[in-house]
């Protein structure tokens, strides 16, 4: 797993017509168009805010089952702005939270994300220098 790992290597394959195939440590496979103008598959972009709500989402997720919280659907919605100039990359990412359970404490989910954002989430760590990354929440209850 490579959360666990010192390195990682990985391979990216050209599958021609603007596709590649990348294969992940672990073997996993996936597309990705570099074109970017079908909806054939994801761009690389797109992993990259996938990366990082799934990054954070871990950690998330973790340190409130360790903690006993109730989390019954948790989902995180991410949006990146992106510079004019190239490479154009992220300038800002904005990630809610948005969890639902039985009485969560917002105490405990203020210090998960602060947590994944500050310590753990090594996406997050890898795009800090360049992309600012907001996070906010929202606790529902359920009912």
């Amino acid at each position: 797993m490579l959360n666990k790992m010192k390195t990682a290597n990985a391979t990216v394959h050209y599958a021609g017509n603007e596709f590649m195939i990348g294969i992940s440590p672990s073997g996993h496979a996936l597309t990705m168009d570099f074109n970017g103008q079908r909806s054939a598959s994801v761009s690389p972009l797109e992993l990259l805010l996938i990366a990082v709500g799934g990054c954070t989402g871990a950690d998330v997720i973790s340190i409130l089952n360790k903690k006993r919280e109730k989390v019954t659907d948790y989902r995180i919605e991410l949006h990146g702005d992106r510079r004019e100039e190239h490479p154009r990359s992220f300038k800002r990412i904005e990630v809610k939270h948005i969890l639902r359970g039985h009485n969560l404490s917002k105490e405990a989910v203020e210090h998960a994300i602060a947590l994944s954002d500050q310590k753990y989430c090594s996406v997050s760590a890898t795009l800090r220098p360049t992309a600012e990354i907001v996070m906010t929440y929202e606790i529902h209850e359920d009912a």
